[in-house]
């Protein structure tokens, strides 16, 4: 977890008494990750490797969740644990280091944590996982986590910023506590009845995509997009879905299916389009040296819901999602590179001291100013430690 993070809470001037508890709910799958860095190039059949750093962490959805925490939202998790000593350090650090709610999800005797290795080099990454379907859950008294063994897909499919495709995740609910907002991940031809209960109870519905394996590309495979306030596939995705051979003119059309539609651009940022108004806004990536993309594309979701929660303009979520992610991707793991506000205020700080800066790009990110504390810890920031269980 980020260490002395500031405590900002977004959405401080929203909240009433008669809102729910949960700010975001999202379920999933939970892997442990094991991640190398510092690898000079792919590795080589028949030879050993060695790796200048490496971190273990938990990852899968709980990339996500990590995310919204960080961010001040109050995050609850529906998630299935092996009772293994894996299962047991990634609910600790969900549950102690990160303060996520994970009251609807339990452990699975006899079940082992799913697992994924992963290598980061020039700026890409290669995985390895394995994991086996967890057994139905079932009726436990004073137990809210009961559902069905669904597959679940990771953040936004394929694209160099996403993590994990998940294995089959067991612990879908079939009531989901009353929340802000819930993010789901669309799989085609599939329907999961907790989004549509989770809408119907005042959740806005966040939701990505996957790669569609079928090779259909049909929005119309995808039911819940019905029930979703916004939609975030990549730039290929949206097309593909489209058929159009532009990102922006797929987000139009995409817009005429969901109120917003998010479209991430890769190194050009990202286009957003608000299907109710019609208005459109569009910010290009922050340049970084990337050490690992795991998961900055969960951190990009996590940042719009953000502001999308704490009612901020179109451009000034669309920045903020950015940002967050380029901040991600200069640190290794999934969930250990989440940033805080912790990180973000020592980064405003920071860049606003450089001689080479745009006055008129630094201007985007001038909305911080009224969030950030007028004092901000050095940078770089030292965050979590990245291993597994060092004795006190």
């Amino acid at each position: 977890m980020s260490t002395d993070t500031p405590g900002i809470d977004p959405l401080l001037a929203l909240r009433a008494p008669q809102d729910p508890a949960c700010d975001v709910f999202l379920t999933g799958t939970v892997f442990l990750d094991i991640i190398f860095t510092g690898l000079d190039s792919a590795p080589v059949r028949g030879t050993e490797s060695w790796a200048r750093g490496m971190g273990s962490s938990p990852g899968g959805v709980a990339n996500m969740a990590t995310a919204l925490a960080r961010l001040g939202l109050h995050t609850s998790l529906a998630a299935a644990f092996g009772d293994d000593h894996y299962g047991e350090y990634c609910w600790d650090a969900l549950e102690q280091g990160e303060g996520i709610d994970l009251s609807m999800s339990r452990t699975v005797p006899g079940w082992h944590s799913p697992v994924t290795v992963s290598m980061a080099y020039e700026g890409e990454r290669t995985m390895v996982s394995h994991g086996h379907e967890a057994p139905a859950p079932s009726a436990v008294p004073g137990q809210a986590t009961t559902g069905k063994a669904a597959t679940d897909q990771a953040a936004t499919g394929q694209s160099a910023t996403d993590q994990t495709t998940a294995a089959p995740n067991p612990a879908f609910p079939q009531c989901p506590p009353r929340a802000r907002a819930a993010i789901a991940s669309l799989v085609p031809g599939r329907s999961e009845p907790w989004v549509a209960t989770a809408a119907r109870h005042g959740a806005l519905i966040f939701a990505d995509v996957g790669w569609d394996e079928t090779g259909r590309w049909d929005l119309d495979a995808l039911p819940d997009l019905a029930h979703c306030e916004a939609f975030l596939p990549n730039a290929e995705e949206a097309m593909r879905y489209t058929r159009t051979d532009c990102p922006r003119a797929a987000a139009h059309a995409l817009a005429e299916r969901v109120p917003l539609a998010v479209v991430t651009l890769g190194a050009e940022g990202a286009y957003a389009v608000d299907g109710r108004t019609g208005a459109a806004a569009q910010v290009p990536a922050i340049e970084v040296e990337a050490l690992d993309p795991t998961g900055a594309g969960d951190v990009f979701v996590a940042g719009f819901v953000t502001g999308t929660l704490a009612d901020w303009p179109l451009a000034d979520r669309l920045a903020f999602a950015g940002l967050t992610a380029a901040l991600s991707v200069q640190e290794f793991g999934g969930s250990l590179s989440a940033p805080g506000w912790a990180e973000i205020a020592a980064w405003w700080q920071r860049i606003r001291t450089l001689d080479d800066q745009n006055p008129t790009a630094l201007e985007r990110y001038a909305f911080l100013e009224e969030l950030l504390p007028t004092t901000a810890r050095a940078w770089p920031l030292r965050r979590a430690v990245p291993t597994i269980g060092f004795r006190q």
